[in-house]
């Protein structure tokens, strides 16, 4: 019985749970367009195809916005789930920011315009990846939380492990950069944007923290 209670948050606020899902999923879409951002980026530099994607995930940010005050709107308006409001609003704010990590590097790709030797091609995609790898699994463990409590942890185990893996690739391409004969300026310049892309998955693993802290307290 004790389970069924856990399972999920909503129950009648059917509202809330559809905008709850709403902005789960573009926190998902950001960092797939993301992803594509960066590729694109890495083969043709900023064409069309990149503004338009880096657009797009100014659109999402946008759209996250809407969602978020909808959000508040309907925890604080129609007073529903009140023990728990200050987490979820903490929680929703966080993956806010997350996605407007994605936008802020993005936009810094387009102003900046970083000139990546091909031998760092492989390096920024990989991290790219992994670091949106680690988003997705905080998404999951934001999913777990509100429907299905038990699920959480394994997700958080995931950002984790996502998170280090993230650390594990900047390090090594920071540590080749430096190595390499580029002129300091550039290695700095390349190390910043290697840093920036990396901090997106330090900030899920700091989601992810309190995630674990907010379900001790429902389970209790």
């Amino acid at each position: 019985m004790q389970n069924i209670k856990y399972l999920t948050l909503f129950k009648r606020a059917s509202r809330l749970e559809a905008l709850m899902d709403s902005f789960l999923d573009k926190v998902s879409e950001a960092g797939l367009v993301f992803r594509q951002v960066i590729r694109i980026y890495i083969e043709d530099g900023v064409s069309d195809e990149f503004e338009t994607k880096v657009n797009q995930i100014c659109e999402i940010e946008t759209q996250c916005d809407v969602l978020r005050r909808d959000i508040e709107t309907q925890l604080f308006e129609y007073t529903l789930i009140p023990d728990l409001r200050g987490d979820v609003l903490s929680l929703i704010e966080g993956m806010d920011e997350t996605i407007n990590s994605y936008e802020d590097n993005a936009k810094r790709f387009r102003d900046e315009i970083p000139e990546i030797p091909k031998e760092y091609n492989k390096g920024f995609e990989e991290l790219t990846s992994v670091v949106v790898d680690c988003v997705e699994a905080t998404v999951m463990a934001a999913r777990g939380f509100f429907r299905n409590i038990e699920a959480v942890s394994d997700h958080v185990h995931k950002v984790s492990f996502f998170e280090g893996e993230a650390d594990e690739i900047s390090s090594r391409i920071i540590n080749k950069i430096y190595r390499s004969e580029l002129t300091l300026d550039r290695k700095i310049h390349l190390r910043y944007f290697v840093e920036r892309i990396d901090d997106v998955a330090d900030r899920a693993e700091d989601l992810a923290d309190y995630l674990a802290i907010y379900t001790i307290k429902r389970r209790n």
